[in-house]
């Protein structure tokens, strides 16, 4: 190979160096918050929408002890006799431990006394594109020996609705502030950098290059740090993001600790926010490198 084609295969610009870790390191930790915050509100979204929909396709029957009657036996008679009816789609019985887990926040780990009366609780899966008539239930149970109480979920259905609204868009707004953030500071960090390499700037020019040329140089330059911190960030994020899941599953038997489960949808968030970082590296670069020499070489 001529030494003509070897300086043709020579970069331009100088490699990568520690004038480019502000970027790199700025750029990683800001992509990984990013990450981490659109993970964390796809798996808000979707619980947050689990809940609504939870609501609007079950009711719950409470069925109160009597006085020498089977407590157990009533719960088991109500929920097959609930099963029969057209729109419900299954009929689920609690058992007394169960119902005694949900009054532990109020009551507290004690363990409760064995005549405590404690109402049976019994799931009723409903069909909500074909819902049992408003009062089937309690209609159907009217004549029986036992009392039960019927909790549509109707009284709850707008106030999780608003909780859900607002978990949904703080969520989102948290991605958003995050993502602005992120592409003001590896906008200033890329601008900073080109400080350092402005000598390679005027060099090329003085040789005669184009600005267009000196740009596109740059251009790729920064996109490729920025795709190069982007990747370093997401990938971190993914760690950080399956360590948190699996930490929340293993807590899943405290009462209240939530386990998010945002779905396949994230694999697409950390090539995305890598790709956004290149992009916007790239492009911060290109305006600075053009805005200066217009200013200088007009």
């Amino acid at each position: 190979m001529s030494s003509t084609s070897a300086n043709r295969l020579t970069p331009l610009l100088p490699p990568a160096s520690d004038r480019d870790r502000p970027l790199l390191a700025v750029a990683t930790i800001l992509i990984f918050l990013v990450c981490l915050s659109a993970f964390g509100a796809v798996g808000a979204w979707r619980a947050a929408t689990g809940w609504v929909d939870q609501l609007a396709s079950e009711i719950t029957v409470q069925v109160l002890p009597g006085e020498g009657r089977d407590v157990d036996a009533d719960t088991a008679e109500a929920a097959t006799a609930i099963a029969r009816l057209p729109g419900v789609l299954h009929a689920q019985v609690h058992t007394r431990a169960q119902a005694e887990r949900l009054l532990r926040p109020w009551l507290g780990s004690i363990d409760l006394p064995e005549d405590l009366p404690v109402p049976r609780l019994i799931a009723v899966g409903i069909d909500p594109a074909s819902p049992p008539v408003p009062g089937a239930v309690e209609t159907l149970l009217a004549d029986a020996p036992y009392s039960v109480f019927v909790d549509s979920h109707e009284r709850w259905e707008d106030e999780v609705r608003r909780a859900a609204n607002a978990v949904q868009y703080s969520a989102l707004g948290l991605v958003v502030l995050l993502t602005l953030a992120a592409g003001a500071v590896i906008t200033s960090a890329a601008r900073a950098s080109l400080v350092a390499l402005w000598d390679v700037a005027e060099a090329l020019h003085l040789v005669g290059a184009s600005d267009r040329y000196i740009t596109g140089l740059f251009q790729k330059r920064f996109f490729f740090l920025g795709l190069k911190a982007g990747l370093a960030g997401a990938i971190a994020a993914a760690f950080a993001a399956l360590g948190l899941s699996q930490a929340g599953a293993s807590a899943g038997g405290l009462f209240f600790v939530p386990t998010l489960e945002p779905g396949w949808s994230v694999l697409a968030i950390p090539p995305a926010a890598a790709l956004v970082s290149a992009v916007i590296s790239a492009l911060a670069a290109r305006s600075s490198i053009s805005a200066e020499l217009k200013a200088r070489w007009p």
